[in-house]
């Protein structure tokens, strides 16, 4: 077993002791995967910015502005929507994947925020040329179509990701590369131009799309992001070759998949790690592990179903302990006790290899806590989230109960010094869903994390 402590000065890394960059086992190149287990905003930047330590390039694979991932370092709090969070090395390398859609105006107010505060992305952010545009009616449809809906709403962010989605694959989409010839870019325009235009003022009543001003504007942007726009596919094909190591980053939730989660209260994208090799451009030998994030109870921001969710003053103290509030939003999380047959979805979708469970610290004041071991529906004992959306508002979750620690764990850096019925809560939300813990997080910062060796890990599975 490793663990981190909070050290500066000679032999350390970013203020970590350099032996901590070799958690695992030395000489073994993995290429791993990090994932949500549950409905997003389970803390996958700061397993991510934690993991790149012992990686040299961090690819983001899918999704867009709509995810929000916060790490802090030191007194610096970072917020990323689009850049991987792993940019904060300065000697690693960070891809935005083809599989995802990008926003050019929140990619560089994200590059202008790093130069702030003293990175310099420049030569280490790379864009994939084949990733699609984020332009902006994608962003009033997909707000006039929340509104047009009222009570059957999503519940989306209003960031126009699904509007780009569904432009991709109705053939219709701009590319990344577009922006940089009007050759491409011009033609593309005009065609979505086409068949929008009626549908924004006969069916929304907005304002009809000007072809001229979009091809101006983004042609403009086309040529500030062009010193960061590769042919990522060969890239990341080099440099696995070449015995890098490769980190991929994951947005959203398992439960949020569009083709596994809770159908259609969900995001556009395939949230999986089978994904990380299409929004990557790379095959799927190139995958070694799949870590899947899973806070110590559950979140979930936005309309659909939540079998485990607390409607009463525990969610209340859960939502304000654990500060949940949408990175991207600032909408309330909706809050509950951990759900294992969510997390047992999310095992088989994703053929998790470890479990990296967050904000334990958050449930340290409880006298009592509980998890879902299944649920109830229609007479039946169900141990898997069921696929049916009308299937999943009737279940009745079965809890178990176990005590409390009623100990302060964010000092905590050792598996040893967590309180006994911490450890205990950990083994049973391993053996539940079947998976080994990688790592512990008790809070926030970088060096409030514990990292448990394989030996440990296979203890813990029970």
């Amino acid at each position: 077993m490793l663990s981190l402590r909070r050290k500066r000065g000679p032999g350390k890394y970013l203020g970590l002791p350099v032996s901590i960059v070799r958690l695992f086992n030395e000489g073994y190149m993995a290429n791993r995967v990090v994932i949500g287990s549950q409905w997003g905003d389970e803390g996958k930047a700061k397993v991510v910015d934690f993991l790149t330590l012992d990686a040299d390039i961090i690819v983001r694979f899918q999704g867009g502005a709509n995810a929000g991932h916060t790490v802090e370092v030191g007194d610096q709090k970072f917020v990323f929507h689009l850049i991987p969070s792993g940019i904060m090395h300065a000697d690693k390398v960070c891809v935005i994947g083809n599989g995802v859609v990008l926003d050019p105006i929140q990619t560089l107010a994200e590059i202008a925020d790093l130069h702030t505060k003293g990175i310099n992305p420049e030569g280490r952010l790379f864009i994939a040329n084949n990733a699609h545009v984020v332009l902006p009616y994608h962003s009033t449809l997909d707000k006039a179509k929340e509104k047009k809906a009222g009570k059957a709403a999503i519940g989306t962010t209003g960031r126009g990701i699904g509007p780009c989605y569904s432009d991709k694959v109705n053939r219709i989409g701009v590319r990344v590369g577009d922006l940089m010839d009007e050759r491409e870019l011009r033609p593309r325009v005009e065609a979505m131009a086409k068949v929008h235009n009626e549908e924004f003022t006969v069916m929304y009543d907005v304002p009809a799309i000007d072809p001229e001003v979009v091809i101006k504007d983004y042609l403009e942007l086309g040529q500030k992001i062009k010193p960061f726009v590769i042919d990522v596919s060969e890239y990341l094909y080099k440099a696995v070759k070449a015995g890098k190591r490769l980190v991929f980053e994951g947005a959203q939730g398992t439960i949020l998949d569009v083709d596994q989660g809770t159908y259609p209260f969900v995001t556009s994208s395939n949230t999986v790690a089978g994904y990380a090799s299409c929004g990557a451009g790379l095959g799927p030998t190139a995958l070694d592990e799949v870590w899947g994030v899973v806070k110590a109870y559950t979140t979930r921001v936005g309309n659909g179903p939540f079998p485990t969710e607390l409607l009463d003053e525990t969610g209340d103290t859960l939502r304000k302990i654990g500060n949940e509030y949408g990175a991207t939003t600032g909408r309330n999380r909706r809050c509950g006790w951990f759900d294992a047959p969510v997390v047992r979805k999310a095992t088989v979708v994703n053929g998790l290899t470890h479990l990296a469970i967050t904000k334990l610290d958050v449930l340290d004041t409880f006298d009592t806590v509980k998890i879902c071991t299944h649920y109830e529906c229609d007479g039946e004992k169900l141990e898997f989230i069921p696929n049916q959306l009308s299937k999943v508002g009737r279940c009745t979750p079965v809890y178990e109960e176990l005590p409390g620690w009623k100990q302060d764990t964010t000092k905590c850096r050792s598996y040893d010094e967590l309180p006994e019925n911490a450890k205990k809560y950990l083994q049973r939300m391993a053996e539940l869903v079947d998976v080994k813990i990688g790592m512990i997080s008790i809070g926030a910062k970088r060096d409030q994390s514990i990292v448990i060796d394989a030996g440990l890990a296979k203890g813990l599975k029970l």
